[in-house]
């Protein structure tokens, strides 16, 4: 997706129909919990129009239980919503940052998965996804093709994208710091990592339940780091 100076700059470049913009618009936040940044993402869906390229829409799952839960299925329909408006799905198999374990939501480090676990957890995730989108318009990767190849110099300038302060923002981090309870280092990887995998994708959207806005911000931060245009969000209600 271009810049701002890029759209600025090109003659070709004019303005789709602003009802044209305003319904799609409307489709993609309908049943939605929150949009950021909503004039970024309605930039993106009249460049889509104008172009004729589908958004790159991307769902990121962890492969740390044998099965989805319910709750997966909240966004599952919404990206079966975006699948419907002609926008391109990828789903993220996060078989790397499931050896990380994502910290959010959580009160105490998780245990370490191993690769077993972890194939064993993801064989049936595909079957089930299928049953709510279309499996042959999606696009499946796994983080660890990129992740297991990293050197350690990548990882140090990936970790520079932040700091600890900014990572003690996340509501369940600074619980346990409070409360005196042990953060790994570790699991600072978790953020950084998701949002290297918007940046290896070029994610144009990226959805997520609530509890994923910190990882799902952290994203933008890493595309802007490397200077690509920053995905947008749309967190979807958690079934409680």
């Amino acid at each position: 997706m271009p810049n701002d100076s890029t759209e600025k700059d090109n003659p070709n470049f004019t303005n789709i129909d602003n009802e044209k913009v305003k319904e799609i618009f409307e489709i993609v936040k309908r049943g939605s919990e929150e949009i950021l940044v909503e004039a970024d993402l309605k930039k993106k869906i009249n460049f889509s129009l104008q172009e004729g390229k589908p958004l790159n829409i991307k769902l990121g799952l962890d492969p740390t239980s044998p099965d989805l839960h319910l709750g997966h299925t909240v966004v599952l329909m919404k990206l079966r919503e975006l699948q419907k408006l002609g926008h391109k799905v990828t789903l993220l198999i996060g078989d790397f940052t499931a050896k990380i374990g994502d910290p959010s939501g959580r009160n105490s480090t998780r245990p370490v998965l191993t690769d077993d676990e972890i194939e064993e957890n993801s064989r049936t995730y595909f079957e089930q996804v299928g049953l709510i989108l279309d499996m042959d318009a999606v696009v499946i990767r796994k983080n660890s093709e990129w992740a297991n190849g990293l050197s350690s110099g990548e990882m140090v300038r990936l970790a520079g994208v932040t700091t600890v302060a900014r990572m003690l923002e996340r509501d369940d981090f600074t619980k346990r710091y409070q409360s005196g309870k042990s953060i790994s280092l570790h699991e600072f990887l978790y953020p950084l990592m998701q949002g290297y995998d918007s940046v290896v994708v070029n994610s144009d959207l990226e959805l997520g339940g609530t509890d994923q806005k910190f990882n799902l911000l952290m994203g933008r931060d890493v595309q802007r780091f490397f200077g690509q245009d920053v995905q947008g969000i749309l967190t979807m209600p958690i079934l409680e």
